[in-house]
């Protein structure tokens, strides 16, 4: 709970500050008193019941703790014994006036006064409690334990753990601003750290401090801790959750400072990021308080604050709540943001909501997306932006009207090829995807055919998965313009590349591509292919059964004729795939 306001247990020590054993002595005696005046008072008679039953475990646990080594030395109890000292004092004196029948400020505030020093018993009893089950009386400890290293046992660093959160409970604003100092640096040092804290501290409490308002330092310090925790890993983050972190800091985000705000922010993504977690955001009416962030916040705010909004777009109820706070237009002016990481996320987040309805993707269009997408995909240098980029552009790429004009863009053409040579595995899946669906002309397909032979080893990859098929389509769209069929047959290392793809014994390559492409390189360069040992392969797999095989067989050995005059060699190659796609690939100029 947050740092308490004084009530009638808690008051400054004596002018004449006892040692704590010399205090611990004095309350043992006061204790004895108060236990015999509880059982002959002759009004109250059921509350002093209570409280006869608290002041006997109050006796238990200063036994227990008496009992520990080292138990003086521990400073938690320079505050705790002379708090105690105080009430036990006033509920003496009380009891002393509950002797007769009248009291000077009558029975209601005799009440009064009963219930409070009740209420104070209650939360002596739970401090010492806390400081027994914690252990930290087993050794002599200063006012924080000396930083365990990098090589301290469990045992130890389990211990640490718990005398800090004794202390945050327990102390005063100083034990809190220092045990949390200590928290944060044993957080930052060492990741693993998180596990431990979230099992052995008291999570629920650090999460009630960041309602504290009245201490500005303990409440920027304890959220400091919960974004680290919520960031470590699935346990803690599991942890902060569980004990209702989310609302505080969606309260935060709404309303704490600059500073606090970027913590919560942090936080909030960090825990969207489990699914199972997502729900609640709307629960708590957080998805207002998420695009203001975007709105009005720090470029760190709009970051955290998008990604978010991101990890809770999965969810179908919350996507109908960012239609009608007409998110998306705020979303697009996010890709142009200063701060990186919220361009990627506005740009994840983007890919989430097109790919799950054509509103989106229509509402996208109009506010001129496509625009904004095409320039953040020339200007990042992040892997994961692109990709999140291009995927989006590929979504909207179904709508006829997008698909030209892509095709029609020279320099998003020639960006494609570039990423197909250069890019990772998953831009060059997407990337090749977009060129085999795009009607791309003849003209921009002679500009990128450096990219043909990246393609040829994108067909050998066995992951991901799909990767083979979309390389080979790519291929094959490619292989309609002539030139390319000729500067592909003048490059030895794609030609015996392809040629070995087609060796039966090569069970990692589908045949069906390699001979979709073989099928394609036949018009024009069928001496090339049979002097590299295409024929005898392909033969081999024809007699497999292997798709588009019997007709490469044909091509390769003369028995052209029956194409001449049969269908157009664009529209034969459609029969070696499915029609999977949204387009065919005969839609390029041949």
């Amino acid at each position: 709970m947050p740092p308490a306001a004084a009530d009638p247990g808690a008051a400054s020590p004596p002018s004449t500050p006892l040692s704590v054993t010399q205090t611990t002595e004095l309350v043992k005696h006061i204790l004895s008193l108060l236990l015999i005046s509880c059982l002959s008072t002759k009004s109250f008679v059921g509350r002093f019941q209570v409280l006869y039953s608290r002041l006997t475990a109050l006796k238990s646990s200063l036994s227990e703790i008496t009992d520990s080594p080292h138990w003086s030395d521990n400073s938690l109890l320079d505050t705790l014994l002379p708090n105690l000292l105080y009430t036990l004092r006033r509920l003496l004196s009380l009891a002393d006036q509950c002797h007769g029948t009248s009291f000077p400020g009558g029975k209601l505030l005799m009440q009064s006064d009963l219930d409070m020093a009740s209420i104070s018993l209650s939360n002596h009893l739970h401090d010492l409690d806390l400081i027994l089950r914690s252990g930290v009386l087993r050794q002599s400890s200063a006012i924080v334990l000396s930083h365990p290293g990098p090589e301290s046992a469990r045992e130890d660093l389990v211990y640490y753990i718990r005398d800090l959160f004794a202390r945050l409970q327990i102390g005063g604003f100083e034990f809190k601003d220092k045990a949390l100092e200590s928290l944060i640096r044993l957080l930052s040092d060492d990741e693993k750290s998180a596990l431990l804290v979230a099992k052995e501290g008291n999570i629920t409490y650090l999460i009630q401090l960041l309602d504290c308002s009245d201490y500005p330092l303990i409440r920027k310090q304890a959220i400091t801790v919960v974004a680290i925790l919520a960031s470590a890993n699935d346990q803690s983050r599991k942890a902060v959750f569980e004990v209702g972190g989310l609302g505080p800091l969606l309260r935060i985000l709404e309303t704490g400072s600059l500073a606090l705000k970027e913590k919560a922010a942090m936080a909030i993504q960090s825990l969207t990021a489990d699914p199972e977690n997502a729900w609640a955001v709307s629960a708590y009416g957080g998805i207002p308080i998420l695009i203001e962030a975007c709105r009005c916040g720090s470029v760190l705010m709009q970051a955290y604050s998008v990604g978010a909004i991101r990890n809770v777009s999965i969810i179908e109820d919350i996507r109908n709540t960012l239609i009608d706070e007409n998110a998306l237009p705020l979303l697009i002016q996010l890709l142009v943001s200063s701060n990186a990481s919220a361009q990627e996320n506005a740009a994840n987040c983007l890919s989430v909501l097109a790919s799950s309805s054509d509103y989106f993707r229509t509402v996208i269009i109009q506010e001129k997306g496509l625009h904004r997408l095409l320039q953040l995909l020339h200007d990042s240098t992040s892997f994961d932006t692109l990709e999140h980029v291009l995927t989006v552009i590929h979504v909207l790429s179904s709508s006829d009207q997008i698909a030209r004009m892509l095709s029609s863009s020279i320099s998003f053409i020639i960006q494609l090829a570039e990423l197909i040579m250069n890019g990772n595995i998953v831009l060059q899946k997407i990337s090749a995807t977009l060129l085999s669906n795009l009607p791309i002309s003849d003209g921009n397909k002679r500009a990128i055919a450096g990219c043909m032979p990246q393609l040829v080893k994108l067909m050998e990859m066995p992951k991901p998965g799909g990767i083979q098929e979309v390389a080979s389509q790519a291929l094959v769209s490619m292989l309609t313009v002539r030139s390319n069929r000729k500067k592909f047959a003048r490059d030895e290392k794609s030609l015996m590349r392809l040629v070995q793809m087609l060796d039966a014994r090569n069970e990692l390559v589908c045949k069906q591509y390699p001979v979709a492409v073989v099928a394609a390189l036949t018009p024009g360069c069928r001496k090339r292919l049979l002097e590299a040992g295409a024929l005898a392969a392909v033969q081999r797999l024809a007699e497999m059964g292997v798709a588009g095989a019997k007709k490469a067989v044909q091509r390769l050995s003369g028995g052209r004729l029956k194409n001449i005059f049969g269908r157009s060699w664009g529209n034969n190659c459609e029969s070696y795939w499915p029609r999977q796609n949204s387009r065919s690939w005969g839609r390029s100029d041949h």
